[in-house]
């Protein structure tokens, strides 16, 4: 039987942040997350409180319920160039580690898609990934400690950068932390996180300020 997989949306963009910034990608949003259900009335008591994606469904632009032969028909076709090894493909969420498994990864690999994760870090990831963006979210137990990029949300009570020092990552970074949920901050304002994950990266100059550039100049 084959697998089927749950598709909050796909589209083709600019990446927003982080250290492939400004590169044209196709966006794979997997419905589902295991720190929060998506539900505005259980983000009190989830995991993660700040989230601000909509993940909930396969109702999404190009989002369904589709086999890896469909998912790759529809990536294809939205790459504006034919189809190769240039096609830079970005696996999210929600916690794309709930679907991305070793055999979708190994058919994205076969049609010469370049394959790039962002991930909470609490699920083992399938071998062979181009490219791993871990973002450690709340309480939640970190289990990958090799990554591409270390992306933290800034200011939290939960967690601190210090706490992910064993992490081998080849960028770190700090997101001052913006509405929809401020409850689980140190401080009320998006303008207050992003003086002091500033004032932080200064003092620990190994983290950079990530902004997402996407929000900025008002892209998906």
């Amino acid at each position: 039987m084959k697998d089927i997989y749950s598709v909050k949306e796909i589209f083709y963009t600019l990446q927003g942040e982080g250290a492939q910034s400004g590169r044209p990608a196709i966006f794979c949003r997997f419905s589902k997350c295991n720190l929060w259900n998506g539900r505005e009335s259980d983000r009190e008591n989830a995991i993660c409180r700040f989230c601000d994606t909509d993940f909930v469904g396969t109702d999404g632009q190009n989002g369904g319920k589709y086999s890896e032969q469909e998912l790759i028909s529809i990536i294809s076709s939205l790459w504006p160039t034919d189809v190769g090894d240039n096609v830079f493909l970005v696996c999210t969420g929600g916690e794309p580690a709930l679907q991305l498994n070793q055999q979708l990864l190994d058919a994205f690999h076969d049609v010469g898609f370049e394959v790039a994760i962002e991930t909470n870090g609490t699920l083992p990831l399938p071998r062979g990934l181009d490219w791993v963006c871990v973002s450690p979210k709340g309480t939640s137990d970190v289990v990958i400690d090799e990554c591409d990029e270390l992306k933290l949300a800034y200011p939290q009570i939960d967690q601190k950068p210090e706490q992910f020092d064993h992490i081998d990552a080849k960028y770190r970074y700090l997101t001052p932390i913006a509405p929809p949920s401020l409850e689980n901050l140190l401080v009320p304002s998006k303008e207050a996180n992003t003086k002091l994950a500033i004032q932080y990266c200064l003092d620990n100059p190994n983290w950079r300020l990530n902004l997402q550039t996407h929000k900025i100049v008002g892209l998906s």
